[in-house]
């Protein structure tokens, strides 16, 4: 996964039918754990847009988003946001949720 800035991830939203922008923070545990399950995941699709930001970073865009905390995995369908994640169950609950 690669590091997006807002504007990054806004451009892949627009050029992609489906895209994963997942926030953290450096010193969140539970961050680290589910940034594990989607390197996994990103494996297994390997043709979907999938990047991440320290939400330290982009917090204007957290603020629009309304973002509750982190981890936090925002799903875009067509261009706009279908999902926010809050839960990392397991690699397979991200598989599901993810695939087209």
């Amino acid at each position: 996964m690669e590091q997006w800035s807002r504007e990054q991830w806004e451009q892949n939203i627009q050029q992609h039918d489906q895209t994963a922008f997942f926030l953290y923070t450096p010193m969140c545990g539970t961050c680290e754990l589910s940034e594990r399950m989607l390197k996994v995941v990103e494996k297994l699709l390997p043709d979907l847009p999938l990047g991440m930001a320290n939400i330290n970073y982009i917090e204007g865009l957290a603020n629009d988003l309304k973002i509750e905390s982190v981890p936090c995995l925002i799903v875009s369908d067509n261009g706009k946001v279908s999902k926010k994640l809050y839960a990392f169950k397991s690699v397979p609950f991200l598989y599901e949720i993810l695939k087209k």
